[in-house]
């Protein structure tokens, strides 16, 4: 029994209840674990920033205490000063921290790549990039690639850029600058058919939509740091001419310090160049066209507007030859403001085969003689646009042999026609007389039989035209209140402001007397200048 009793005894033990386990003492709080070689200035930092959870009663009373075991007041103002300087450094660094976390934040929330924002800001003008840049670090990043200046547009209404801005915008794109435009823009451009209207005519009298006028602005440019110089274009020609060295437009506007030789100095670096848009310039119609027929080969688009209109007298015939056999290439040519002759002007539209749009606005000794024998074999057949708006000389019989060499099958290609002119067209006979209407024109037959064909041709009220010193802005309202567009519509019909003159019978013999002296007078005036 008692052996059976030890046998069964393990088995007894095994099936006896398990003692229970002791239960856990309470622990301490955890502890950061201390980095090893820590920055002493870290440990001082993390230290200040753990008394955030002080109150702000308790700050103040430990400052005090502080400023109370110094007996110098030198060394209380030293430790203020310290004190509001350690704290705006701490400002500044926790600023700093959260731009760096916010852009972290922009790089991995922005859904774009890199590259593609980079593309995206390079379809944008060169005000907006410069706007993003200023967002974050991501963008400025992103905006600090030359693809985002490729295309730099600088232009403003009033003058807002210097010599150093166009110079950092160059720089930046290098060589993948393609486009620049320079200047000050007073109005917004108007389109044309096939070149662009003139931004201004002279700097002089003008006025724009801020309500100064250019005389003021002048005045105050001398102590503003806002102008352009003639050294503006400096940066096209630095490393060998790498950033003109593939620019395809460069438009200037009213830089009035520019000259010749800074000009062509630019062109030279420039020999890609495809569209030149000059306005208010004061460079020389004969020295500008040497240096485009000289280093801009291919150029398509010429656009040149007399910042002194009527009173360049530069241009040669030689270089008219040189431009031609220099530059075949040219499409578009306008010439305005110049006193550019019958015989210049024939050259260039003979020489130039691909040209289809021609503007000789605003020239002063233009008569039309120049379109004689053209439209066929002899050149011009080309031409799709024809501009002489405003031409001082041009000749009603002039125009008329135009109209019929159009009649005749002559330039198959020409869809637009401007013919207009604020004074009138001049008579052969008498250069004083002048004619307002368009019925010795067989307009109606024209448009018969060339339907696709708009002719413009705006004319004062005969006897309604002052001659008085007015702006630029005032010359194109006038313009625009005093005629009305000359247009064919879907039906064929043509109307003319000769439509819409002024009915002196319906007016009194007073008003007729005054109307007549005042033509006379206007006139008087004419000849006088002229």
């Amino acid at each position: 029994m008692d052996a059976t009793l030890l046998l069964h005894r393990p088995a007894v033990a095994a099936t006896s209840p398990k003692p229970k386990p002791k239960r856990p003492c309470c622990s301490p709080e955890p502890r950061p674990i201390p980095i090893p070689n820590q920055n002493p200035v870290d440990m001082l930092l993390e230290s200040c920033l753990a008394l955030l959870d002080s109150s702000t009663v308790n700050l103040d009373l430990a400052f005090d205490r502080i400023l109370d075991s110094s007996a110098c007041d030198s060394d209380k103002n030293y430790m203020i000063e310290r004190a509001l300087r350690l704290g705006s450094a701490l400002t500044e660094a926790a600023m700093r921290s959260t731009r760096k976390r916010a852009s972290m934040h922009n790089s991995v929330a922005w859904a774009l790549s890199p590259d593609l924002t980079i593309k995206v800001f390079s379809l944008l003008d060169t005000q907006s990039v410069c706007h993003a840049a200023a967002a974050c670090s991501f963008f400025r990043k992103c905006a600090a690639d030359p693809l985002c200046y490729s295309n730099i547009d600088l232009t403003t209404v009033v003058p807002k850029v210097n010599n150093m801005v166009v110079s950092t915008m160059i720089q930046r794109a290098g060589k993948v600058l393609r486009s620049l435009k320079l200047g000050v823009v007073p109005s917004p451009p108007n389109s044309s058919v096939g070149t662009s209207q003139a931004l201004v005519y002279s700097m002089r009298n003008t006025t724009d939509a801020s309500g100064f006028s250019w005389n003021d602005k002048r005045s105050r440019q001398g102590k503003e740091s806002f102008i352009l110089s003639r050294s503006c274009l400096a940066p096209l020609i630095v490393d060998g001419g790498a950033p003109g060295a593939l620019l395809r437009r460069l438009h200037l506007y009213n830089i009035e310090r520019m000259d010749n030789t800074a000009f062509g100095v630019a062109l030279s670096a420039c020999p890609s160049l495809l569209d030149l848009e000059i306005v208010g310039l004061h460079v020389e119609l004969r020295q500008t066209l040497e240096s485009v027929s000289r280093h801009c080969h291919l150029i398509e688009r010429l656009f040149f507007e007399s910042s002194k209109t009527g009173r360049d007298d530069s241009l040669k015939l030689p270089t008219c030859n040189d431009l031609v056999n220099n530059c075949p290439h040219l499409t578009s040519l306008a010439l305005r403001g110049f006193k550019l002759h019958d015989f210049k002007a024939r050259v260039l539209v003979k020489g130039f085969r691909k040209l289809k749009h021609a503007d000789f606005s605003t020239s002063y000794s233009i008569t039309g003689d120049f379109l004689r024998n053209l439209g066929g074999n002899a050149g011009g057949c080309s031409l799709e646009a024809l501009i002489l708006r405003d031409c001082m000389h041009l000749r009603e019989m002039e125009v008329s042999r135009l109209l019929s060499a159009i009649l005749a099958g002559r330039f198959k290609h020409l869809i637009h026609l401007d013919i207009s002119n604020r004074e009138g067209l001049a008579s052969d006979g008498d250069w004083y007389r002048r004619t307002f209407t368009t019925g010795f024109m067989s307009l109606e037959q024209v448009l018969e039989e060339r339907p696709n064909l708009k002719i413009v041709a705006d004319f004062p009220a005969e006897g309604s035209f002052l001659e008085e010193q007015t702006t630029s802005s005032d010359m194109n309202s006038d313009i625009n209140s005093l005629s009305l567009l000359s247009s064919h519509t879907s039906d064929g019909l043509f109307t003319s402001s000769s439509d819409s003159s002024y009915n002196s019978d319906q007016e009194t013999v007073k008003h007729e007397d005054w109307l007549s002296m005042a033509t006379q007078y206007s006139w008087n005036i004419c000849c006088s200048i002229w």
